[in-house]
């Protein structure tokens, strides 16, 4: 489904984010990326949803060349994937409802299909008796429960989360966490940018840890395997 050949990632400034990266992540995974901070893992994601593109390599996601693919077809793209961000990025000023339902907007879906596919998307993470509220009204871990709907709401085949439980205490995150297992039960590929020791070493997921820009550990069942 994902591969990287020969990824690497410079910027004007000289610096090296990524060196040489080559890595294949199957349809249905669920893979933690971990890694000390500025090793790479923010870029590696902002690569897969054409954020940036890399300086060498090719960047293979569903048959289509990231590195090639033109500007105007970047939006078409990301209808496919579902970005969870740590600082939410959510409309503060807007409901529940319309925070979700934005996403819909945004990618031309049909207005008769918007309020349906979003309340289902709403109920999904457990948000349905809220979905009037305005966001900035809720709590964290319900703010990261709307930022989980807005990105499953077009089901996308791809999730990219980069540190969603970052903000949250312990207890919120294993909801958050919940909720992303039971959306990779479904058949979503799931790719998760984090810190958190414990979730990783809990779940034994396949995790990548990248250091100083390159993948030093690839493991299918793995742990975290850092000090925090």
């Amino acid at each position: 489904m994902i591969q990287l050949r020969n990824v690497s990632k410079m910027y004007p400034n000289g610096a090296k984010a990524l060196i040489d990266v080559s890595v294949r992540i199957e349809k249905g995974e669920f893979v933690f990326l971990v890694g000390p901070s500025g090793a790479g893992k923010s870029t590696f994601i902002r690569l897969i949803y054409r954020e940036e593109k890399p300086s060498r390599g090719s960047i293979i996601l569903s048959n289509k060349n990231l590195a090639r693919m033109k500007d105007r077809e970047v939006p078409l793209l990301r209808r496919k994937l579902g970005v969870i961000f740590q600082d939410f990025k959510l409309l503060q000023d807007r409901s529940v409802l319309e925070n979700v339902a934005f996403a819909l907007h945004v990618v031309g879906t049909p207005k008769r299909e918007i309020g349906i596919r979003a309340k289902k998307a709403i109920e999904l993470v457990g948000l349905a008796t809220k979905e009037k509220v305005l966001t900035a009204q809720l709590s964290g871990g319900e703010q990261q429960r709307v930022c989980v709907a807005r990105a499953i709401v077009n089901d996308p085949m791809l999730l990219i989360a980069d540190e969603p439980t970052g903000n949250l205490d312990p207890e919120t995150a294993w909801g958050i966490m919940e909720l992303l297992y039971n959306i990779n039960k479904r058949g979503t590929t799931v790719i998760m940018a984090t810190h958190a020791r414990e979730i990783v070493d809990q779940m034994q997921k396949r995790v990548i840890a990248i250091e100083a820009g390159k993948i030093s550990r690839d493991e299918a069942h793995g742990g975290y395997g850092y000090d925090v």
